[in-house]
């Protein structure tokens, strides 16, 4: 096996274990698959944390996992697909940060590192066990990532920062106790 045919292989197994996480944690959001909510109870969960509205909100994040990761498994626009899953992860980032980074004290550490994962699978390409490849990259090309990115960011970056000012002036005007009881 030569060095080519590793780094090949090894691409295909970081596909399709990031796509197919992420691929499930968006038909959870869409369709209430693996114990989701669905759009409906998805949503009601995206108001409940700032993310309104919740029904787009949980579509926009369900299709940015679902169809992000799905692409991601096959090789297929793997930047758009990489971008887009990153963008999704570093909303759900925003909402795990106050809990600091791990994961077992309900931290960021899942989010960031699928959303990493994604970012560093559309930069470097599916390699060549891939659709992308055997379709001769006609949606995998070089210009395409830092278009893809900066969509991704503009959104993301609109989307966590409406959040962030929703969930500020939720908290205005509240006094918090100077002493624990």
């Amino acid at each position: 096996m030569t060095c080519d045919d590793r780094r090949d292989l090894g691409l295909l197994l970081l596909r399709l274990g990031t796509g197919g996480v992420l691929a499930a944690h968006g038909a959870q959001k869409l369709f209430g698959w693996f114990g989701g909510g669905g759009i409906e109870g998805t949503g009601q969960f995206m108001e409940s944390i700032g993310y309104t509205p919740g029904r787009t909100s949980a579509t926009a994040a369900g299709l940015a996992e679902a169809g992000g990761g799905l692409l991601l498994a096959l090789g297929l626009a793997t930047p758009a697909a990489g971008a887009a899953a990153a963008g999704a992860m570093a909303g759900a980032s925003a909402v795990h940060a106050p809990n600091g980074f791990f994961n077992q004290e309900g931290g960021f550490e899942y989010a960031a590192s699928l959303g990493l994962t994604a970012a560093g699978l559309a930069v470097t390409g599916p390699g060549r066990l891939s659709l992308d490849h055997a379709l001769g990259h006609a949606v995998n090309r070089g210009w395409m990532i830092p278009v893809a990115f900066a969509a991704t960011a503009a959104a993301t970056v609109l989307t966590v920062g409406a959040r962030s000012r929703r969930l500020r002036r939720a908290r205005e005007g509240r006094q918090e106790a100077l002493f624990e009881e």
